[in-house]
């Protein structure tokens, strides 16, 4: 049966999405964060004062989330202990494997979410080369912050001076905590689970996630609030100009590209009908108006009208 398609849907792209381009690319954007981190770690001395520029704004501003949370996990070792796997690992996990997941299960929405995550990613990479900032966990003891990860370095695979594995600390930017990616990523990773997820259980997931990376962020004293609140931000702004990112990218592949872009932009289209729809019982597109106007005509012969139709009356 000839496939036939939608009516409207004639001109919309359909960009085949292949694992082994995806993949690479994916590699290439958090190649770029990685390496960007580590280039950017800019003066220490102006890491610290943004670090107190922002604890004084917050205190300006009434604000004081991270002493009390930084506490209760200090204290409380079946509080800090998770918290720490939590903040070292779950962000190189979930959000891959939502990746993975769209990329298979909900192949119609993962691009638009592939793109912006890499695109507010990105932004984040500029606030850390524009604003190196100092977390509160390694400003002076005099600021009342205790650095969880150090604290419990024992109960973990990382290591006492970064939540890098144990002697690869020097190779991380320590001064990257402006704005919080931890929470634009969980954010993003939770706005996948309720939107796409499908189950009540997803949906919980989808606020648990992110708010839960939030409490933690501030808790292993890595993260100033405001800094959890500039990772919300980000992830706005990498949703409004995710389109505009993907027609860019997409100007781009029909340039560099112009033979498959015709394919996938729909200018020609590989489907037999040409557009034309099939009704029950037609093996061609078009073939019942042919049979009207084959009978329409006075000296048409049995054949003209269809094999098989009974011969005229005489």
């Amino acid at each position: 049966m000839p496939q036939t398609e939608t009516p409207g849907t004639e001109g919309v792209p359909r960009t085949r999405l292949r694992w082994w381009t995806e993949l690479p690319l994916i590699l290439l954007v958090y190649g770029c964060y990685s390496a960007g981190r580590l280039l950017a770690r800019g003066d220490v001395h102006s890491a610290v004062d943004h670090g107190l520029a922002i604890l004084r704004l917050e205190q300006t501003l009434h604000l004081n989330a991270e002493h009390p949370l930084n506490r209760l996990f200090t204290r409380e070792p079946w509080l800090g202990v998770p918290a720490d796997f939590w903040y070292a690992s779950l962000h190189y996990l979930v959000t891959p494997a939502l990746l993975i997941w769209l990329f298979r299960a909900r192949a119609e929405h993962y691009r638009r979410a592939r793109t912006w995550l890499m695109t507010s990613t990105f932004i984040g990479l500029i606030g850390f080369t524009l604003v190196p900032t100092c977390p509160p966990r390694l400003l002076a003891a005099g600021h009342g912050f205790v650095d969880t990860m150090a604290h419990y370095s024992s109960y973990g695979w990382w290591g006492g001076d970064a939540s890098a594995p144990r002697g690869m600390g020097g190779m991380t930017n320590q001064y990257a905590a402006m704005p919080s990616l931890h929470v634009g990523w969980a954010l993003w990773c939770g706005v996948m689970l309720w939107r796409h997820g499908g189950t009540r259980l997803a949906k919980i997931l989808g606020v648990v996630y992110p708010l839960g990376t939030a409490l933690v962020v501030m808790g292993t004293a890595n993260h100033y609030f405001l800094d959890a609140v500039a990772g919300v931000a980000v992830m706005g702004v990498g949703f409004l100009l995710a389109p505009r990112v993907t027609r860019v990218l997409d100007l781009l592949r029909s340039r560099l590209f112009p033979r498959g872009a015709a394919v996938a932009g729909g200018t020609a289209s590989p489907i037999v009908s040409g557009g034309c729809q099939t009704s029950a019982g037609e093996r061609i597109p078009r073939q019942r108006e042919s049979q009207l106007d084959a009978g329409a005509e006075a000296d048409a012969s049995p054949s003209d009208a269809g094999e098989g139709a009974p011969a005229p009356a005489r």
